[in-house]
């Protein structure tokens, strides 16, 4: 059975950077073709993709966060990590990890609150 387990802080300072991360079980990370993601929503907007990185440790980043954005994965963990720097309060959000691409997945986490405090 594959689970996804977001975990990280629920509150941010302002300009701070913000560390995610997802703990994948039942599947490996580096399973052939395997894509994971990281999407947000924010209150009243739509889901935003936020990165992928791949089976072979390629990244794919949203091109209006690519100079804040970066994931790593961790093998030995099974883990993959979003970094989001210079955070703002329009960074507020429910942040999700996927096993998919852009806002498609098969698996979700149960996502986890976000805020950005000033």
């Amino acid at each position: 059975q594959v689970q996804l387990q977001e975990s990280g802080p629920g509150l941010v300072k302002l300009s701070q950077t913000l560390s995610l991360t997802c703990t994948v079980t039942g599947v490996s990370i580096t399973d052939l073709n395997a894509y994971w993601s990281w999407i947000r929503q924010s209150p009243g907007k739509e889901m935003e993709w936020m990165g992928t990185i791949n089976y072979r440790n390629s990244t794919y980043i949203n091109p209006p966060l690519k100079s804040r954005t970066a994931i790593y994965r961790d093998t030995s963990k099974n883990t993959f990590t979003l970094h989001l720097s210079s955070v703002t309060p329009e960074d507020t959000a429910t942040y999700y990890c996927t096993r998919g691409r852009g806002t498609s997945y098969d698996y979700r986490g149960q996502g986890t609150r976000v805020t950005v405090s000033s």
